[in-house]
């Protein structure tokens, strides 16, 4: 990766460093939502850096509607020569103290005095379950511990279509949600779920569109993702235990789903690929990758009581997935099932190999028999109203560090106001 030095002020810590500049959208009081990027603690107005002429050179020409938007769809529609070029424009400009850029204060917001939003409209939802780690401590615990996974689990990227509806952005609050629950020996009840969760996911923007019948080859299914974004898919375990057979998860799932609001284009983290654990027994021919497809990028997860101290109860990495991203779009798009601009690909419960790299509360208090100890003294088994969760991300090499910022969401007491 080459040095850059940016005229911007920048913690050598930031997330948000010249080598990132994620995208996103934002506002300001009483002002319409548009485009932005984030560099340290400021936020670059790409529609003022358009109006001031930064990017006049690049062909097509940039349409105004692109920065001045509610979403990054149209945007991110432009496709990545053109959004690609958007960002190196950018960077070079950031890194050139005679930049007009510079000499344009109006274009470089703070973030505090910034709102930010949900980054793109989303049309479709999909959640994978490709940790291998996740999946065996998910077999160990409510099947058989010696045949953990599935027969079909190393053969497909196993996933299910989620609810895109009730995805939230970081800083909205989480509402404990009611399900039907069937107690051990009694006949089912209607109450709040007593094992709320969270699973600690990445999730990758599909950028680029395909028809009804066509499919994606895993050779070409990097042109298709735009970038990634931290995510968090809240779980009632409980629910999800009654539910789930035969079809899978319902309720259980679709009442809430978290994303941070800046996604990190997949350029961004090309010198952090790193190599995927072995698939035994091979895949079929479909799903064959060559190369590095897989990203170190490092994960955790914070646990906040009402009025106490966060505490980090999990560190897990991206690298630990069994199924990378080209295997999952391309499976997904094995049978002609088209994707659109803004879609929605989650990974799946992020799990490395030793018990504090577990992504959820499931496997850390393994089902409730290992009890989490808080700072404040108090115990955690699954979650309780008034904790806050956050997940952070960040991949660093040397002294480059490129982040995805924060997702976090508070869990409200449960309503049974219609």
């Amino acid at each position: 990766m080459r040095e850059l030095h940016s005229w911007v002020q920048i913690a050598e810590d930031s997330d948000f460093s010249i080598y990132n500049l994620p995208f996103g959208i934002f506002s300001q009081k009483d002002q319409p939502k548009r485009v932005g990027v984030a560099i340290g603690k400021k936020v670059v107005d790409l529609s003022v850096a358009l109006e001031i002429g930064l990017f006049d050179s690049l062909e097509p020409q940039l349409p105004p509607s692109a920065f001045q938007n509610e979403f990054l769809n149209d945007f991110i529609s432009l496709g990545k020569r053109t959004t690609n070029a958007v960002r190196k424009h950018l960077q070079n400009a950031l890194c050139d103290p005679s930049s007009t850029l510079k000499n344009h204060p109006e274009a470089l917001l703070e973030v505090k005095e910034i709102e930010l939003h949900m980054p793109v409209k989303i049309g479709d939802y999909t959640d994978f379950y490709s940790s291998i780690e996740h999946a065996t401590n998910v077999g160990k615990m409510f099947r058989d511990p010696a045949n953990a996974l599935l027969p079909n689990w190393r053969h497909i990227p196993v996933g299910y279509h989620g609810r895109a509806s009730s995805i939230v952005i970081s800083g909205e609050n989480v509402r404990r949600p009611f399900g039907q629950i069937k107690p051990q020996d009694e006949n089912p009840v209607h109450i709040p779920t007593q094992r709320l969760d969270f699973e600690l996911e990445m999730a990758f923007v599909i950028g680029k569109k395909t028809s009804l019948g066509r499919k994606i080859s895993v050779e070409t299914a990097e042109e298709y993702i735009f970038g990634l974004t931290l995510f968090n898919d809240w779980s009632a375990r409980d629910v999800q235990k009654w539910e789930y057979v035969p079809l899978g998860p319902f309720l259980a799932k679709n009442f809430a789903s978290s994303m941070s609001p800046w996604i990190v284009t997949l350029e961004a983290l090309e010198d952090f690929r790193v190599q995927g654990p072995a698939q035994d027994p091979p895949v079929l021919p479909y799903l064959r990758t060559e190369g590095l497809k897989n990203f170190d990028i490092n994960l955790s997860v914070e646990l906040e009581p009402e009025n106490g101290s966060a505490q980090k109860i999990c560190q897990s990495n991206f690298k630990y997935m069994y199924w990378n991203m080209a295997q999952q779009l391309a499976h997904h798009t094995m049978n002609g099932c088209n994707i659109n601009v803004g879609d929605v690909m989650a990974s799946g419960t992020i799990s490395g190999p030793e018990a504090g790299s577990f992504g959820s509360m499931l496997e850390l208090a393994w089902g409730g028999k290992n009890p989490i100890k808080l700072n404040d003294g108090t115990t955690r088994t699954f979650l309780n109203d008034g904790d806050t969760v956050t997940m952070k991300g960040y991949a660093e090499k040397e002294s480059f560090r490129v982040g995805f910022g924060e997702v976090k969401s508070k869990i409200l007491p449960a309503t049974d106001e219609f």
